[in-house]
């Protein structure tokens, strides 16, 4: 039976269907967008226990996902650690998939995707604001994936489509390896 991923929103979703393509993997799962993390816990509760269950998550969350993961018995309240969350199938983002992607393709390969895109004029414009002034390329770029309706459910999965296989940011591709483990 193929396992379940379950990410927080429908960017995550995308960005780990690009991972895979990107590193020659076929994923044999059913991926599913949450709407939002705090509807893990009831996911968990409803599962079917037969079907194995992973997922992805920013590390702000970890209390929220190990009181989920007790709560839906994959992880025993004795062992709630973070890193028996990762021994659970679920991975964490240091601040999240976004800053991830930012970090593992740094700015120029971003740039280039937003200009592939049409948007690195607006980046550029979005630079000049007095609030963006002072913030890192980086910061700029993560702010920026957030400010127009649409952008944030594509941004990760476009910067990831342009990675070398090798530069998969790492909680990707520890998930993609738990999906491999739970299918055979």
């Amino acid at each position: 039976m193929p396992p379940v991923v379950l990410v927080e929103g429908e960017s995550d979703r995308l960005a780990l269907i690009a991972a895979a393509r990107v590193r020659g993997e076929e994923l044999r799962a059913d991926v599913v967008s949450l709407g939002g993390i705090t509807n893990l816990r009831s996911w968990l509760e409803r599962r079917d226990p037969a079907v194995p269950v992973l997922g992805l998550y920013d590390a702000a969350e970890l209390r929220y996902v190990l009181g989920a993961l007790v709560a839906g018995r994959l992880l025993p309240a004795g062992e709630a650690d973070p890193a028996a969350v990762a021994r659970c199938g679920f991975f964490g983002c240091e601040q999240d998939l976004e800053d991830e992607v930012i970090r593992a393709a740094g700015p120029e390969l971003v740039l280039q995707t937003l200009d592939a895109r049409g948007e690195l004029a607006l980046f550029r414009v979005f630079q000049g604001q007095p609030a963006q002034r002072v913030r890192s390329v980086d910061a700029q770029l993560h702010r920026f994936a957030g400010t127009a309706s649409g952008r944030k459910t594509v941004f990760a999965a476009d910067v990831i489509a342009a990675l070398p296989a090798a530069r998969i940011p790492r909680p990707l591709v520890a998930l993609l390896g738990a999906v491999r483990a739970a299918e055979g």
